[in-house]
Formats: structure tokens, sequence, C-alpha cells
């Protein structure tokens, strides 16, 4: 992996932000969401947003396809046969207890727990790419966001963007799970009747859900038990790192109340909350605390790496540690 990495520019595919260095979901989400607030502020538009989800996309890569585009890409071809002979005739069989299947062999796909695998996936997908300038194509690793940014109610280029990236998966075997893909219409417009899902080996249908407060009460659970088993000499700090830090989960939990319920902060969410202060033994951080020390701490990570796509968004203040953002963000 790490001679691959050496032979490949990193910089190949700037809108994959799986499986690099300082790069998360945090990265690619926000890329989506300032490219589609961005393009609202103008006049006459709103952004078709369309989350593709692949079938075992891991499991169906072809070994031929992919070592010639680590051909295109540079790589030596004693390295591209190697990558061949690695994916080809692999043996495989299933053994629970001491009673072992059959073995067969398989040259399709990229072993799952390999470190190689999603350094592989994500090279064949590299070329996978907006082919108009109108419209955006955002990855993690095989979670695909295609932004469309509709100006004058023209959705040509972003239909086209769409066949487009239903033919290139076809080439590239890689199966469009219809069920999980999404397609979500943001309109500030008020009094405007929104266009109709589009169609893509079926009808997009999109819906929000609460999130599931499962996880949360989970992990309440084990800082009790931390408790009652004679571990409560803990520091404070050491189980709010253990509650989650910086609470994602209460944080996750509260936001998505608040904007699919249509619910303001209640004694729902305070009770939540108050249950892992006294757990812990101390007052968890607000959400604006939070808030504030996330967006600095990414600010000053992306501001220190110049191939990072939201790199020229910001520039530094003649103040030691400060920063400012170009663009103000979302419009009124």
């Amino acid at each position: 992996m790490a001679h691959i990495k050496d032979c490949v520019d990193v910089t190949v595919d700037p809108h994959q932000y799986a499986y690099r260095k300082n790069r998360s979901t945090e990265d690619a989400i926000s890329s989506v969401v300032h490219t589609a607030l961005t393009h609202l502020e103008n006049k006459d538009s709103y952004v078709r947003l369309l989350f593709v989800d692949f079938t075992s996309a891991f499991n169906t890569i072809i070994p031929q396809t992919l070592v010639q585009k680590l051909t295109t890409l540079g790589l030596s071809s004693t390295l591209c046969n190697w990558v061949l002979d690695f994916l080809t005739d692999r043996p495989q069989s299933v053994r629970i207890h001491d009673v072992s299947s059959s073995s067969i062999s398989l040259s399709t796909g990229s072993p799952q727990g390999c470190v190689l695998s999603p350094l592989l996936f994500t090279l064949l997908t590299h070329d996978c790419s907006a082919i108009h300038p109108s419209c955006l194509i955002v990855k993690f690793a095989d979670d695909t966001a295609v932004v469309g940014r509709i100006a004058n109610n023209d959705e040509s280029d972003y239909r086209q963007e769409v066949e487009h990236l239903e033919g290139w998966c076809r080439q590239n075997n890689l199966c469009i799970n219809v069920k999980k893909t999404k397609e979500m219409i943001v309109d500030f417009r008020r009094g405007r009747h929104l266009p109709s899902p589009l169609y893509i080996g079926g009808t997009l249908r999109w819906k929000w859900s609460p999130a599931s407060p499962g996880a949360q009460a989970q992990r309440l659970y084990f800082l009790r038990r931390l408790r009652r088993t004679g571990l409560g000499s803990l520091s404070p700090d050491l189980l709010l790192q253990m509650c989650g830090g910086e609470r994602p989960v209460l944080l996750h939990h509260r936001v998505a109340r608040q904007l699919l319920g249509g619910r303001e902060e209640g004694s729902a969410e305070g009770g939540e909350e108050a249950a892992a202060q006294r757990t812990v033994g101390c007052s968890l951080p607000t959400t604006t605390d939070i808030y504030t020390s996330r967006c600095r701490k990414r600010a000053s990570c992306i501001m220190k790496d110049p191939t990072h796509t939201a790199h020229e968004l910001f520039v530094p203040l003649p103040q030691a540690g400060g920063c400012r953002a170009l663009r103000a963000g979302p419009p009124d």
C-alpha cells in the first residue's frame, strides 16, 4: 500500500475524502453543504442532491479493469501484474468450528480486511467525476453524492450527469442499489412547486427519520456499570471521553429532533443530558462550545493543507491563530 501511494499522486481525486490524511466524513459533508448553499445565493436557483448507494462495491472489482486504470495512473507493469495476481484465483472456504467447506477460487472483488483493498477501490473510482461545471461528485469510499446546481429551471446538465454516472457504473461493474439511493431537492424559495424526483432504474424516493436514542442509552448504561463495579474513582475527564468527548450522539440526536420533529430543546433532550452529567460527575460542554471548537480545529487543519479542496476558502488574519472565511455561510 505504501509503495503504491508513493507511485500515485494522492491528489488524483480531490473529492474522494476516504482513506486520506486530514480528510473525514465532515469534509465530505461540508463540501456538499458549502456547494449547495453557495449556489442558493443566486437568483432563480435550487439544488438537487443524489445520494448513491452501491451493492457490495468492494466485491465487484474486476481486476483487469483495475489494472488498466493503474497503468494509466503511472504504475509500473511489474506492480500492476503483482496486483492482478493478488486479486485473481484467490481460494476461499467457510469454516465453522472443525468443519470446513470445499474451496472455491475467486477472481472478482478485493479481500475484505486487507489494508490494500480500500486504496485499490479509490483508485478504481478516481475517474468517477463530474463532466459538467454545474455539477459536483463527492465521495467517501463508496458513498457517492451528486450535487446538481440548477439555474433557471434548466436540469439538462444534472440529468446528463446522472445518466453518465449510471453508464460509468455499468462499465466498472458497480451495481446501484436503487432502494437505498435517495434524492433530495433543496429550494429556499417559498410557494414554489418542486420538480418531480428523477428516475434511475426505478423511482427514487427520499425520507428522513429521527435518530435512534439506543446508542446514547447504551453509552449511559455502560457508564453506570463502571460506577457500580468500583471504577467510580475514574476522573470526570476520562468518563467524559467515554461518554463521547464532545457528545456527538447527544448532539446528533438533538439536531435530528429539532429538524425532523419541529421540536425545540425540551425535556427529553434535557433529561438525557442531565443523566449523562450526573453519571460523569461534571458538566458537559454546550452545543455552542462544541460547534466553535470543532470549526476552529477543522479550519486550522485545512489551512495547513494546501491540497485540501477547502483550503482556498480561508485566509489567515494578522493575529496569531486567527482565520477568516472568504464566504460567510448560508443565505438569510
